[in-house]
């Protein structure tokens, strides 16, 4: 059997995602952006905004500032090249990678979550009624129907308490078609509301007829696509990306390992089973810096990344800020194979501030840290168009990381 270091592997994981090397120079085209979408598979999709939309930074930060404009053209403008559905969560996914997922959305009743799978029982006037407004309006957002059902006196009025999380019955059953797959997100709004439409009316022609996957195919071809954006892991890591479960994910890892698809390979400290792609390679070395998204899919699978680059990481979002141990919005810090820090960032857009709330050495940190930081953070804020860099006094990279950052803007300056 393969052994690995486990160095090596976390340079196979770094290459598998595009993130062993310096970003290419040069302007970013759409079919750069859409060749980066294409090796990761899908870009998690989130409301939170405190520093950028979710699924904005992983492609920053394996291409450096781009138009985010790209990213909509390329999911809200025909021929498609990205869909929304649910992937590994709400995801981006390629096109062609839709059809691979068309099990778990006939299979709503277990794959959805309650409130979900529930609509065609507990509101089924209803959802006839948003089917037809949403075959005469479409595109159109969940706000449009609701008013539509509340003049027709089919709803009551938006509810204002936990706004946000109180969805309507038009909101419910918008999101059981789309779980579905009866409705797409034509695009999004300026206030990133999905726009639903017939799916005939926003899938790309060449795959509006395609013909059905079969389930086990499907499975077997979406764990593969994992296991390549991965390059190495567990039978756990792989599932995980597209949240496969069950007999089916079972025997398509056996099928892939048969096939020779998945390599068994023995890697230190690590006691499962581990598999590397076939087509992944061990990089002699790891180069590239990058501030890393809580939703990047390097550190989704929180053991594998303590494995891997032995750091400690949790989206702390919903933790009480008394317990949270990092903060808010934390963004691990990848300095050439190592995570050497995590820094909890804010956009504060109205003062057109960059705001380091904490930052935190790793065990990994060492003397050229707090400069690779200050110098991506820069970099950072101008993408975000934001004019300066502000750290407070918290966590122990914070008075090294802002004498830094100081310091390369008086030189910029100068």
């Amino acid at each position: 059997m393969e052994t690995l270091s486990i160095a090596e592997a976390r340079r196979v994981a770094l290459r598998a995602q595009g993130l062993d090397r310096g970003r290419p120079a040069g302007p970013v085209t759409m079919r750069r952006l859409t060749s980066v979408v294409d090796r990761l598979n899908l870009l998690q999709i989130d409301s939170v905004n405190v520093l950028a939309r979710a699924h904005l930074v992983p492609l920053y930060s394996r291409m450096g500032p781009y138009d985010p404009s790209l990213l909509e053209r390329a999911a809200g403008t025909a021929p498609r090249r990205l869909v929304e559905t649910w992937a590994h969560v709400a995801s981006y996914v390629p096109s062609a990678t839709y059809p691979l997922l068309e099990w778990r959305r006939r299979s709503y009743e277990r794959e959805a979550w309650g409130s979900i799978s529930a609509v065609p029982r507990a509101h089924p006037h209803e959802l006839a009624l948003v089917r037809s407004l949403v075959t005469d309006l479409g595109p159109v957002t969940a706000s449009r129907i609701h008013d539509e059902l509340e003049r027709a006196g089919r709803t009551a009025p938006r509810s204002r308490i936990e706004w946000g999380w109180n969805w309507t019955t038009a909101k419910h059953c918008l999101e059981y078609l789309f779980f579905t797959g009866e409705v797409m997100a034509a695009r999004r709004n300026g206030a990133f509301e999905r726009c639903y439409d017939l799916s005939e009316r926003v899938l790309p022609p060449a795959l509006r007829d395609a013909p059905s996957v079969p389930d086990d195919e499907a499975v077997r071809r979406l764990l593969e696509l994992g296991a390549r954006a991965h390059g190495i892991g567990t039978a756990r890591c792989f599932r995980d990306y597209f949240r496969l479960r069950g007999p089916l994910a079972q025997q398509a890892l056996r099928d892939l390992v048969d096939a020779g698809t998945l390599v068994p390979v023995a890697v230190e400290g690590w006691s499962e089973p581990v598999y590397r792609y076939r087509d992944a390679v061990v990089p002699r070395q790891a180069s590239g810096n990058a501030l890393l998204s809580p939703f990047d899919p390097l550190v989704w699978e929180r053991r594998r990344l303590e494995s891997l680059f032995d750091v400690f990481y949790r989206i702390e979002i919903y933790v009480p800020a008394p317990r949270r141990r990092l903060g808010y919005y934390v963004l691990p810090f990848l300095q050439g194979e190592q995570i050497t820090a995590m820094v909890d960032l804010k956009a504060d857009r109205a003062a057109g501030v960059l705001r380091v709330v904490a930052a935190h050495r790793t065990a990994h940190a060492d003397a050229a840290t707090p400069a690779a930081l200050a110098a991506e953070l820069t970099l950072l804020g101008s993408w975000l168009g934001l004019g300066v860099t502000e750290t407070a006094p918290v966590g122990d990279l914070a008075a090294d990381l802002g004498a830094e950052v100081r310091r390369q803007e008086a030189g910029a300056a100068g």
